[in-house]
């Protein structure tokens, strides 16, 4: 129980101590030693719940955070986070060994072992939370650390606007996630996703289901880089190669995969997942695969590779959430098996795509350059590197003898048996599910045969290189070679991956399935020549063909213009933000206009809610008599109001501002509220006093004499806007569509242990915003303070200019 808490606050811990440690460790050894004892100490821990989980066991504990609200951090080791933990952790630890050899101990390497230790913990954190509140948190959290690790190199115009466009995309799809929480913790009244599984049959009702459905899938669609919120993937490969195979091959693009496999347990069955997530997952897998072979950068092939094993993976949990609308039976273990193959493809993209993501770093690091048309012939200079090359490549296209063999034709065959599906009309154009997966394919097999071709084969161009080609040292090679290994050895024996890892999992997408030994299937590489099998060879025949043929029919892509990308509809939309067009228009500088966009707001929301909720309801029977002192002070201040407007002098409404704001203590004393009006005097004193001092150095007030059509604009935003607040005061003295919340307040003594009300609401009900409040002064002090110190010395500055 208590290792798994420990594999999320490690990482954390970590980072928090290199700084302190950096300059002590750079002088005895290279600081990725002790970084990399993080991952691999975790992976280890991890590794030792294989057997129990292999048994049917799960790992839970709940370490109370708030209680009150429902919000506990509750830690949940089942099969399906088991195996997220440890591609978080076994592909952390050799892209940390690889990092130690490909970064210049001239970089930043102290800032950029804390962020990957960040974003290490966040994932951690996503894939082990129970509770949507601390899952939320998590997925936050790795959009900032993997903002900061794009943007490592931030004196690089391409690495801020890339992690710029990540953040961006990726943080408004966690706003819908958390919208999609918050609908789902309404209709369930928990935030335990456990308890949510266990009565989704309770849910399934509710009004706001499918709503939180959608928001859910539009969060794990941006994480994921499903089309079309792929875009910001290729961009984000200015990151450092370490980063490209960590992110963006084993962790942070895995979790949109992990949220729709979390949730199919609540949504599966239904037809708008059935639909979103499949269909997505197609169109992105064939555009990823027919964008990838235009490339001319390695890193820009790799990264639309990835879009679209993503979207295969995507779509293959969509295939199988039909097994949930089947419920246990005979005939659902087919449709369930796509579930198996999209996990098992889970672990082999990891596996190859980080192989070739660290392949191309060498090629960079040792050659100079990764685009295309500048490479060629290294074969005979990088041996390894190329054979590193060959067997991730052709996993990816999905050769024998390579893993992504195995997991390819059971996606064959997932979406050959969705054709017999009878729900949600499937029959009507199931056959376009496995034309389009074929067609995917093939583009599949040409790219993967560019990156070998392009790069190894052929003749060496020595004048388009920066530097003499030769093989990366063993440092910067044992990470991949690890990687290849395994891509060969699941090949061999993938049945002890299916049995530990995948069953385990199973377990988790379908837990109302009474045995998991049917759920895996016994994975085969031979089945006799089928149906699958067939494909296969029709992508390697067609894939050569159109391989040899590229320069004739490449062309067709300049029909795809560059002006009706989404691409260049977000570069617009940023220009638009970055050039002042759109905030010119509206950012005037006058203040006039700024307060008119205010009123103008909050008479359409507030009035607008009123009249359209029929809540205008005055009820005056059971209201106190009005005494002639109070209609005095009434009157008083509508004589200071109304002469405050037309004062010329800055003094002279200064005061009558104040006569306002002591009008207002007395009705505080009149109606019995001591501290109020001890509190207000107080502030409306010093108030007063700092605004004479401000105003007696400033001139006289300008008369104003705009046009008449603008006096009755302000004159009739004035009189919506008195009115409007007047009978919201009115209205809710009578208002009874909620229950009030004062009643919750008067057992303040007993819930918070103060007899005054106030001083509870504000140190107690409302802690959190006052402590936000005393943070946000902090920070302010602490940037103004910053700029004090930044400021140049009189000598400096006399000496620069």
């Amino acid at each position: 129980m208590v290792t798994v808490l420990i594999a999320i606050l490690l990482p954390f811990v970590c980072a928090a101590l290199i700084p302190l440690l950096y300059r002590r460790l750079r002088r005895v050894t290279h600081l990725g030693w002790f970084v990399l004892s993080v991952p691999f100490i975790l992976f280890l821990l991890l590794a030792r719940y294989i057997p129990q989980l292999a048994e049917g066991k799960t790992v839970i504990h709940t370490y109370e955070w708030i209680p009150s609200f429902n919000i506990n951090f509750t830690t949940y080791l089942d099969g399906l986070s088991m195996i997220f933990g440890l591609l978080i952790t076994g592909v952390g630890s050799l892209v940390i060994l690889y990092s130690i050899f490909y970064l210049s101990t001239k970089e930043s390497l102290h800032h950029f072992y804390c962020y990957l230790l960040l974003f290490m913990g966040a994932m951690l954190g996503v894939v082990f939370s129970d509770n949507l509140m601390v899952l939320y948190t998590f997925w936050e959290l790795t959009s900032v650390s993997s903002f900061l690790l794009i943007a490592f190199w931030h004196h690089r115009k391409a690495s801020r606007a890339g992690a710029k466009k990540a953040m961006m995309i990726t943080v408004f799809g966690g706003l819908s996630m958390l919208a999609g929480f918050l609908m789902l913790y309404v209709a369930s009244h928990t935030f335990s996703i456990r308890e949510i599984v266990a009565n989704v049959e309770v849910i399934r009702d509710h009004a706001l289901f499918t709503p939180a459905l959608i928001l859910i899938l539009l969060g794990a669609f941006t994480k994921s880089a499903q089309f079309p919120f792929h875009i910001w993937l290729p961009d984000a490969m200015e990151a450092p190669t370490p980063v490209s195979a960590y992110l963006h091959s084993a962790t942070m693009v895995k979790a949109g995969i992990f949220l729709v496999a979390r949730f199919s347990p609540v949504f599966g069955g239904e037809a708008v997942w059935f639909w979103l997530v499949s269909v997505i997952g197609l169109v992105t897998l064939f555009w990823g695969s027919f964008n990838a072979v235009r490339q001319t950068d390695l890193k820009a092939l790799l990264a639309f590779s990835t879009v679209s094993q993503l979207g295969l993976i995507m779509s293959l949990f969509g295939l199988g959430s039909v097994g949930h609308y089947y419920g246990y039976e005979e005939n659902s273990i087919l449709y369930t098996q796509a579930s198996f193959a999209a996990l098992f493809h889970l672990v082999n993209h990891s596996t190859f795509k980080g192989a070739l993501f660290m392949m191309v770093g060498i090629v960079d690091h040792e050659v100079g350059t990764r685009d295309i048309r500048r490479l060629g012939g290294l074969m005979s200079f990088m041996p390894i590197t190329f054979t590193i090359a060959v067997i991730g490549s052709f996993s990816m296209a999905g050769l024998p003898p390579f893993n992504g063999f195995l997991s390819k034709e059971m996606f064959f065959a997932a979406v050959l048996a969705i054709r017999d599906v009878e729900a949600f009309s499937i029959a009507d154009i199931g056959l376009f599910f496995p034309i389009i997966a074929w067609v995917a394919s093939i583009f599949t097999f040409i790219y993967s045969l560019i990156l070998i071709s392009r790069t190894f084969l052929g003749k060496l161009q020595p004048e388009k290189i920066d530097r003499k080609p030769h093989e990366a040292p063993l440092g910067m090679l044992i990470s991949p070679i690890i990687l290849c290994l395994l891509v060969v050895g699941i090949f061999f024996f993938p049945n002890i991956l299916g049995h530990y890892i995948l069953e385990p999992a199973m377990a988790s997408i379908y837990p109302t399935f009474p045995t998991t030994s049917e759920l895996t299937p016994h994975i085969h590489a031979w089945h006799g020549i089928n149906t699958e099998l067939l494909m296969t060879v029709g992508v390697i025949i067609i894939g050569i063909i159109l391989f040899k043929t590229l320069k004739s029919w490449k062309p067709l892509y300049r029909l795809f213009s560059q002006k009706y990308t989404f691409n260049t509809y977000y570069n617009r939309m940023i220009e638009m933000s970055e050039n002042g067009r759109l905030t010119n228009k509206y950012m005037t500088g006058n203040l006039t206009h700024y307060f008119v966009y205010i009123y103008v707001f909050f008479v359409a929301l507030i009035a607008g809610y009123f009249v359209w909720s029929d809540a205008m309801t005055f009820n005056f029977d059971k209201d106190s008599a009005i005494e002639s002192y109070e209609l005095i002070l009434v009157f008083v201040m509508i004589f200071a109001a109304v002469w405050m407007i037309f004062a010329k002098g800055r003094v002279t409404a200064m005061l009558l501002n104040g006569v306002l704001g002591y009008s207002i203590a007395f009705f505080f004393v009149i109606f019995r509220a001591p501290d109020l009006a001890l509190t207000q005097l107080v502030v409306e004193s010093v108030t007063t006093a700092l605004f004479l001092l401000c105003f007696k150095y400033l001139p006289d007030l300008m008369p104003e004499l705009p046009r008449k059509r603008v006096q009755w604009s302000k004159a009739l935003i004035s009189i919506f806007v008195g009115a409007t607040v007047t009978i919201v005061g009115l209205a809710v003295v009578h208002y009874d569509r909620f229950a009030p919340v004062a009643t919750y307040f008067n057992d303040a003594y007993e819930l918070a242990g103060g007899s005054n009300i106030v001083n509870t609401i504000l140190g107690d009900f409302r802690a959190f915003d006052t402590m936000l409040e005393v943070v946000v002064l902090l920070i302010a002090g602490l940037g103004v303070y910053a700029l004090t110190k930044l400021k140049p010395r009189k000598e400096e500055a006399d000496h620069e200019n």
